[in-house]
């Protein structure tokens, strides 16, 4: 079993990190939902490529429109 440290830091178990592919130096992110249960995911380079194609966006509203008006919500 794990133990926090007193700067909150955590060892993961090797047995895990292998599952993972998470190495020393890797980027990892942690999350936790409602119930109290942290997730932690191993960021990847290009994760996210391609996630948005296909979506047209709209030409007539400027970057600082649309920042204002998600700023506005």
């Amino acid at each position: 079993m794990a133990k926090v440290s007193p700067k909150r830091q955590i060892t993961l178990p090797l047995e895990q990190c292998a599952i993972a592919h998470i190495n020393a130096g890797d980027d990892v992110e942690s999350f936790v939902d409602r119930q109290g249960v942290i997730s932690i995911v191993k960021k990847q380079s290009g994760a996210a490529r391609g996630l948005l194609k296909g979506i047209a966006g709209n030409t007539q509203v400027s970057e600082q429109e649309s920042l204002e008006s998600a700023l506005d919500k």
